[in-house]
């Protein structure tokens, strides 16, 4: 099994790349979203650590939001918890799709929480600031101040970039995300037929 994960800025567009490969994804903020909505056990883990903020199910984003800035150490104490699940959601993702010739990772945390594996085949998606920018303002829970704390935790952009094995230039529009993902798995077909 090839394992694809996908890089990039917050707003750069990963997700949209990632659905267009064509193959399973693994989107790990799906899968966060599902937690805070579904996970009870989650609920309680979180609830014991920040009482004052989180205090209902489902867990409300805006009280997280409020956690998160009100206090630093509050997102590495929420990413913890949640981080220890989405490894476990992951692996029952693997296993479950270990007969296809390619699985996508799209984690947004992929290298700072070292999920990745030496074989896998990085993609870093790049975006203009100025799209990035505009895409980030059409979230429903847009706020720069968390945006923020969450790049504060990431590697820099620069790293991941220099790390990836192939970089697909995104402009919102699906030609250019297709065209590059084309490119890409010729590349990577070519490779094994030859190996």
């Amino acid at each position: 099994m090839i394992r694809i994960g996908i890089l990039g800025d917050i707003g750069s567009g990963k997700s949209f790349v990632a659905k267009h490969f064509g193959y399973p994804v693994f989107n790990a903020d799906h899968e966060v979203s599902k937690l805070y909505q579904e996970d009870r056990n989650v609920y309680r883990k979180l609830k014991k650590i920040l009482p004052t903020y989180i205090y209902e199910f489902p867990i409300n984003k805006k009280q997280l939001s409020e956690a998160i800035l009100f206090n630093n150490s509050n997102l590495q104490r929420i990413t913890k918890i949640v981080h220890k699940e989405i490894q476990n959601k992951l692996r029952f993702f693997l296993k479950k799709n270990r007969n296809k010739k390619i699985v996508i990772l799209d984690i947004a945390l992929l290298l700072e929480n070292k999920i990745n594996k030496k074989n896998d085949i990085l993609v870093y998606v790049e975006s203009k600031k100025k799209d990035i920018a505009r895409n980030l303002r059409k979230r429903k829970n847009y706020n720069i101040r968390i945006i923020n704390k969450f790049k504060n935790i990431q590697l820099t952009l620069a790293y991941k970039k220099k790390n990836s094995t192939f970089i697909i230039k995104n402009n919102y529009t699906k030609k250019s995300v297709v065209d590059g993902i084309k490119k890409i798995l010729k590349v990577i077909n070519n490779e094994r037929n030859s190996s």
